[in-house]
């Protein structure tokens, strides 16, 4: 396993954990002065300041990308459809221009939560099937483009108004019957917070293997969770054994970034300076 305690070179940053304090343009320019060299932007963060602008402020600060959120939120009712098919291309789009190796896919739950203004259903076993549809259309747009695409399991909590998939192993299922090649074209994006929990989560991390890991993200699980969406931790203030998970990736061949995803009502309200040295620390000692 790497080590990462003399500084924070595979850091990257995605861009909701400081999306309160700035703009992305801002965000670019607190990773510079604190010399972070990657990020993961968020698509209604790109839209803010405008794509041209986004990927030149993102070339200008000579910065890498771990991936580009997000894509997915394929369950809809028919009238929606088309809507779901043109805005997950646009998110290809967007990710090729913006030079990001992989399109984080959350794949969305049941479809008046996916997509609102779709009639209302508790089909759970339908909505995963209009997934697997819907990945395999987005995937011959997505081959054009050599855009990857990485299917993020969330945690079960979010079954209903996030995504349907949610463990490692219905991500891998999905991906074994869309590519059974493992050509490059899906994989899987893990998230500590949503697979620390799954006794599986070792099988299933050697089962897919260098090919199909695209993304590693890491925050904590803090005691008690006020919040399910809102309150995750700084890595080191919960409960995760977020160095276990990464030496599991990283057995399976996974050298990218390890990359700060914090969705926090407390950690928003601190100034951006601080929440960024205090990654770049935790990064050290904790991941």
């Amino acid at each position: 396993m790497r080590d990462f305690s003399a500084d924070h070179r595979w850091l990257s940053l995605n861009t909701a954990t400081v999306r309160k304090q700035g703009n992305l343009s801002e965000i670019i320019e607190a990773c510079a002065r604190h010399g972070i060299r990657a990020i993961d932007p968020w698509r209604d963060q790109v839209a803010a300041i405008g794509l041209d602008h986004a990927v030149r402020a993102v070339r200008d600060a000579a910065l890498e990308l771990s991936g580009y959120c997000r894509g997915g939120m394929f369950t809809s009712d028919a009238a929606h459809r088309i809507e779901v098919r043109d805005d997950n291309r646009r998110a290809v789009d967007e990710a090729k221009a913006l030079g990001a190796p992989c399109l984080v896919l959350v794949v969305g739950g049941l479809p008046q939560y996916s997509r609102p203004g779709s009639m209302s259903s508790k089909n759970i076993a339908a909505a995963r099937m209009q997934v697997e549809d819907g990945l395999a259309e987005l995937m011959v747009y997505a081959r054009g483009a050599n855009m990857p695409l990485a299917i993020e399991p969330l945690h079960p909590a979010y079954a209903a108004d996030r995504a349907c998939v949610n463990t490692t192993k219905q991500a891998l299922d999905l991906c074994d019957r869309l590519d059974p090649q493992r050509s490059g074209a899906l994989g899987i994006a893990l998230d500590v917070y949503h697979i620390w929990w799954d006794p599986e989560v070792s099988t299933q991390i050697e089962r897919a293997g260098k090919q199909r890991l695209l993304a590693f993200h890491v925050c904590d699980w803090l005691v008690p969770t006020v919040d399910v969406l809102n309150d995750r931790g700084m890595m080191g203030d919960g409960v995760i054994d977020i160095r276990s998970l990464r030496r599991a990736v990283e057995a399976q061949g996974f050298a990218g970034y390890s990359e700060i995803e914090i969705f926090s009502n407390a950690w928003w309200q601190k100034p951006i300076d601080e929440v960024l040295r205090i990654c770049a620390e935790r990064h050290r000692s904790a991941v």
